[in-house]
């Protein structure tokens, strides 16, 4: 069985063309190098860059919200109403005191969320490819913090939405509000920086949590969120006024109130750079050889 011959389509190379140059190392290299290369991301770019990832976590599982939605709601609620009456009075004077206190309480208890989400990347083996990007090595850690403000500032939205709601007034009008918010989120931003170190540090998801709780919880309920300090023994006195939580909480409230707490800004903001210094560089040390 005969087939039909087949035709070349190509044209003939005409008599004295050059042969095609062979591919070397130099001409190869040449060719890669002709452009000049990208210039390196900045900190801040690449840290925006992570924020984004982490807000886009939240967009692919919503579910993650109900910490900043549900939580707080349920907190305003339960305490307002099982709380006010006996200790002001009234439900509405009492949450004239405790809603700045409650927000504050709220925000700084979600911060734990940021060492679970580290742990979890951990375990995924996402942070064996970071390590290996010619980035600001820190950038992974400040994008989780950066992601998580925005959680912290929708919380705080949530509950002073609910807040006014019941009948809190804010005397400070705007400014005040806007500011204590403000301040409540620079020391959530240093706080979270503890759980980081907790989330490279420990092996599971639930055992951050779990070491989580242990110091959050008396860190919250021993300080001024619910009742004046004058009330309790002279000991518990000496523990409470020295607290951060207590000097955020006392600030906050002062300035929703429409005063301008000058030592309270002050100690709080000098709590939020101890704590950067401190568990920032513990955390990158550990990021760095872990």
């Amino acid at each position: 069985m005969s087939t039909a011959p087949t035709t070349d389509t190509r044209p003939a190379r005409a008599a004295g063309d050059d042969e095609l140059a062979p591919v070397t190392v130099e001409s190869l290299a040449a060719v890669l190098i002709a452009k000049e290369r990208p210039p390196r991301p900045s900190a801040w770019s690449t840290s925006l860059a992570f924020g984004w990832r982490a807000v886009l976590k939240i967009k692919h599982v919503p579910e993650q919200l109900f910490d900043v939605t549900a939580f707080p709601i349920m907190m305003v609620l339960m305490y307002t109403y099982l709380f006010g009456g006996a200790l002001a009075g009234s439900t509405t004077d009492y949450l004239q005191f405790l809603l700045p206190g409650i927000l504050v309480m709220s925000v700084v208890m979600i911060t734990m969320y940021t060492g679970v989400a580290v742990n979890t990347d951990i375990e995924k083996g996402v942070f064996d490819r970071f390590r290996t990007l010619p980035i600001w090595r820190p950038s992974a850690m400040v994008g989780y913090l950066l992601g998580d403000v925005l959680r912290y500032a929708m919380a705080s939205a949530v509950m002073l939405t609910v807040g006014l709601i019941l009948g809190f007034r804010p005397h400070g009008g705007v400014v005040g509000v806007l500011a204590g918010i403000a301040l409540l989120m620079v020391f959530s931003f240093s706080f979270s920086w503890i759980w980081t170190m907790f989330g490279l540090l420990l092996r599971s998801e639930k055992s951050v949590m779990g070491v989580s709780m242990m110091v959050l919880f008396p860190l919250t309920f021993l300080s001024n969120i619910f009742v004046d300090p004058k009330t309790m023994p002279g000991w518990l006195q000496a523990f409470v006024n020295n607290s951060p939580v207590t000097h955020l909480s006392s600030a906050v409230r002062d300035l929703m109130d429409g005063g301008w707490p000058g030592v309270e800004i002050a100690w709080s903001l000098g709590w939020s750079g101890v704590l950067v210094l401190v568990f920032g560089t513990i955390t990158m040390r550990l990021y760095n050889s872990k």
